[in-house]
């Protein structure tokens, strides 16, 4: 994840007629989700949400870390994080917790994240009504009001502690106003395909020994993602069918083969590990409806799908990488492995078996 960096601040419409402009949509057209109320209103969702500020939404004050510590006490909750194609949600309880500065980690066996703090600026703990049930949520939002993280009370949820958590970080001053400052990836100096060294890019490459070290090789190497996947050539990346997405999935949940699935917004990534089940279409939508786990992909969203390999000392690890039309990271799938262990043969035979397409570099 990449820091932003603020320039600019507006507001693009009053919280009262934006509220009532909400009501009305929301009458209207009830199926609508309240990221796309926001995006037929022509605002961002965090100003939706501060609109509503004193009618059913409290708007909360950090420091996020210790709200994030004290997560473990209302017990079983859900955890939702998306970004413009995929949504991802868990359900779990918050443990074994550890956050130093901006950066952190939840590492629950179900509930597993990556914190980026620097983008969690506006919380909220928001009551509403969703197809004929109450939601109890709290939901936090970067400074141009992109939701980054969300987590909703459930049936297994302790409320007296839910309830004590949200007053003790209700905000002193409950403004409808949220000042939207836009917030834009600072783009380096990047080359052009034919401007980088390759060679070079690829003994970077083979010289990675985590996973994580790949954002400092982009970085060093003036490259997007999909850049470096269509560089590197097909000793690191190959590039396959859109469907392939599917076929992991469909495969995984017939042979019972654990994967694990990232999806990040700017503020968190979410990752399910172990198997998945329930595989259906609906409409646009590639979804896992498991008990625990739901995954809703717009397969109509993915650009670009790749194999890609990075090595470690206990061998290649290997993922499955989709990306949208502007070249964003929709999500990435592994198979179930731990730092220190080789990953899965059966996962790496089916990562295999996906057919290839060509692209232009060898």
């Amino acid at each position: 994840m990449l820091d932003k960096t603020s320039q600019t601040a507006s507001v693009t419409m009053p919280p009262l007629p934006l509220r009532e402009a909400w009501q009305r949509l929301r009458e209207s057209e009830p199926a609508l989700r309240a990221r796309e109320l926001a995006e037929r209103l022509g605002v961002s969702e965090g100003e939706l949400v501060a609109s509503r500020c004193g009618e059913g939404v409290t708007r909360l004050d950090g420091p996020w870390a210790n709200l994030i510590r004290a997560l473990p006490v209302p017990g079983k909750v859900m955890v939702l994080t998306r970004n413009d194609s995929c949504v991802h949600e868990k359900k779990g309880t918050f443990a074994n917790i550890e956050i130093g500065g901006s950066m952190g980690v939840v590492l629950d066996e179900a509930i597993d994240l990556r914190l980026f703090l620097t983008h969690w600026k506006h919380g909220f703990a928001v009551v509403e009504e969703s197809r004929g049930r109450i939601l109890h949520s709290l939901q936090f939002f970067d400074g141009d009001g992109t939701a980054v993280h969300k987590v909703y009370r459930t049936d297994d949820t302790d409320t007296a502690a839910w309830d004590r958590l949200v007053g003790r970080y209700s905000a002193a001053v409950q403004s409808p106003l949220l000042e939207r400052v836009i917030v834009d990836e600072p783009l380096p100096n990047l080359l052009r395909d034919e401007e980088v060294d390759a060679t070079s890019l690829r003994e970077g490459w083979r010289a990675m020994r985590d996973p994580h070290d790949f954002f400092a090789l982009l970085k060093k190497h003036r490259v997007t993602r999909t850049q470096a996947l269509r560089v590197a050539g097909a000793e690191f990346a190959q590039r396959v069918d859109n469907q392939a997405i599917a076929t992991v999935l469909e495969s995984a949940a017939a042979s019972g083969l654990p994967i694990m699935v990232f999806v990040g917004s700017p503020g968190v990534v979410q990752i399910h590990t172990g198997p998945v089940h329930a595989i259906k279409r609906m409409g646009p939508w590639l979804n896992v409806l498991d008990t625990d786990f739901n995954l809703h992909l717009r397969e109509d969203h993915i650009a670009e799908s790749w194999i890609v390999r990075k090595p470690t000392p206990e061998g290649p690890v290997t993922s499955l990488d989709l990306y949208d039309a502007k070249g964003a990271q929709i999500v990435q799938v592994f198979g179930k492995r731990k730092p220190g262990i080789p990953e899965l043969k059966a996962w790496r035979e089916l990562a295999d078996s996906l057919p290839r397409t060509e692209h232009t570099h060898a």
